[in-house]
């Protein structure tokens, strides 16, 4: 059996155990494959649509398309690894294959599956809409798959590269400030646009102007060109990706050879942190402690504090561009960032995944398990509070509303308070874990998508009816219900752990079962 056809077969039989797991796998494989169809249908159709377009128009477009097509190919596996298995050589390391033998075979899996499929689908359509004449049909089918190969390789060169670093845990810290990055920065164009800045006709020329000589740029070219000029591009294409082909065997050579940067032993030091002054020695001391650990050393952490703060600044950004911003903007803003930062507590045991048992044997009371809550909204609020005053403040100068900062940073502190309230009820009434994976995206085990669906929509729901009593006097412009906002947000946060306390402590054993999943 051929390499080709052996790790073919394999990746199938990996996508075709999800057919075997539990009916939530089940779900979510069906989910994926009428996802990826319906993208592969949908943008094969975009793509032939530029056929009614003005041929410059239509060609600019699709330059572009090739070159988001890469820049998503370079990115996207960065967040699966740890995820799926293939990207990582180390995971094939003690197959008896040569270093090209290995290579072929991880560049077979790189192109089995739905996924690969649909954007091969979607790169094809290109074909449909901008070539023209014989020409450009015989270079539009090699440009295809120059395009669909120069994308997997440099895919692969990058993951492979990166895959020692990756496993440790300050190479997943950096890639989740990369990855909340790129998240910004692909809002740049939408937001330019928004703000008048630029012709988006103007705007689109001169992109493809630059991308043009890039190598997405001339397999673009060379469709819309069909000529001599057209093949003497997909010829250099095809050089750029042998050579990256070459790198990327090199670079597998290397990482199957290098020592596991992720084994090595790590200094131990013992730190005496600020909790210890304030708070007498005990079980809430012992929890915000290890709370405030967790959230500066921890990648899911991380990962979860930043999104917060990142989608809190693109609105902000967004929304004070517009002059006629209203006053009430920077309390609808502040709110908001509380609301990103409690959902983080929508799960509260979910990160802890089997050493929960201890914290369970621990708990010998109602009042135990309390006090375990009362510690992790402590930690948050003890970070959470300041940053809300800093928003606040930054808003209601970037809108010439000061008069609104007061307002604001009340507003944001009675939903922080409400927030936390409800995410006590949903951590016990629908938990689920966080596996511990090399990669920090990862939101839940696998067959608990449904639990973190239902837990995050059900803690937005629950947010929201708590938070009328203030949202509809704050629409009539009756700014000063943000007054009592704190003391109605400490309300529903002591009234939520209370009764989060009591609902968990009869279900512990399914508490921790349920955490324990795939962790």
């Amino acid at each position: 059996m051929t390499t080709v056809a052996l790790f073919a077969r394999l990746k199938l039989r990996l996508l075709a155990g999800n057919l075997r797991g539990d009916l939530q796998r089940k779900l979510g494989f069906v989910f994926t494959l009428i996802a990826a169809t319906g993208l592969a249908v949908l943008g094969f159709f975009l793509m032939s649509l530029l056929r009614l377009a003005p041929h410059d128009t239509a060609s600019d477009l699709v330059i572009i398309a090739f070159g988001i097509f890469l820049i998503g190919w370079m990115t996207v596996p960065l967040l699966a690894f740890g995820l799926d298995d293939t990207l990582d050589p180390a995971k094939l390391s003690l197959l008896p294959l040569r270093t090209r033998e290995l290579a072929i075979g991880m560049f077979t899996a790189s192109v089995t599956g739905v996924w690969p499929v649909a954007m091969l689908v979607v790169t094809a359509g290109a074909l449909v809409g901008l070539a023209t004449g014989v020409g450009g049909v015989l270079l539009g089918v090699p440009a295809v798959l120059l395009q669909f190969a120069l994308c997997v390789v440099t895919s692969r060169l990058i993951t492979t590269s990166l895959s020692s670093a990756l496993r440790t845990r300050r190479g997943r810290d950096v890639l989740a400030v990369a990855a909340l990055l790129v998240v910004v920065l692909a809002q740049l164009p939408n937001l330019v646009m928004n703000g008048g800045l630029g012709d988006p006709a103007a705007m689109i020329d001169r992109l493809a102007g630059v991308l043009r000589w890039t190598p997405p740029g001339m397999a673009a070219h060379a469709m819309a060109d069909g000529g001599l000029v057209g093949l003497a591009e997909l010829a250099l294409v095809a050089v750029v990706v042998v050579v990256l082909g070459w790198l990327w065997i090199k670079s597998l050579s290397r990482a199957l050879v290098t020592p596991d940067v992720s084994t090595q032993a790590a200094s131990v030091r013992k730190e005496s942190g600020l909790v210890d002054r304030f708070l007498p020695d005990g079980p809430l001391a012992a929890v915000v402690t290890k709370e405030l650990k967790y959230i500066r050393r921890e990648p899911r952490f991380r990962v979860g504090w930043f999104s917060s703060v990142v989608v809190t600044a693109v609105l902000a950004f967004s929304l004070t561009r517009n002059a006629d911003a209203g006053e009430g903007l920077p309390i609808v803003l502040t709110s908001v960032g509380a609301l990103m930062i409690a959902l983080q507590s929508g799960n509260a045991f979910g990160i802890d995944g089997r050493s929960l048992w201890m914290n369970a044997v621990a708990f010998g009371s109602e009042r135990g398990l309390a006090t375990d809550l009362a510690g992790r909204h402590l930690a948050n609020a003890l970070i959470a509070v300041p940053l809300l005053a800093m928003i606040a403040v930054a808003t209601g100068l970037f809108t010439g509303h000061p008069g609104t900062i007061l307002p604001a940073v009340l507003a944001g502190w009675g939903a922080l308070g409400v927030g936390l309230g409800v995410g006590s009820v949903t951590s016990v009434v629908v938990p689920y874990t966080v596996p511990e994976r090399m990669n920090a995206f990862s939101s839940a085990a696998p067959g608990q998508g449904g639990q973190a669906f239902v837990s995050a929509m059900g803690a937005t729901l629950g947010i929201a009816l708590l938070s009328l009593p203030f949202v509809v006097p704050l629409v009539l412009g009756w700014l000063w219900v943000c007054a009592p906002a704190p003391f109605y947000g400490l309300l529903a946060e002591m009234l939520g752990r209370r009764l989060a306390a009591k609902i968990g402590h009869a279900r512990l054993p399914d508490l921790v079962g349920a955490v324990s999943k795939g962790s």
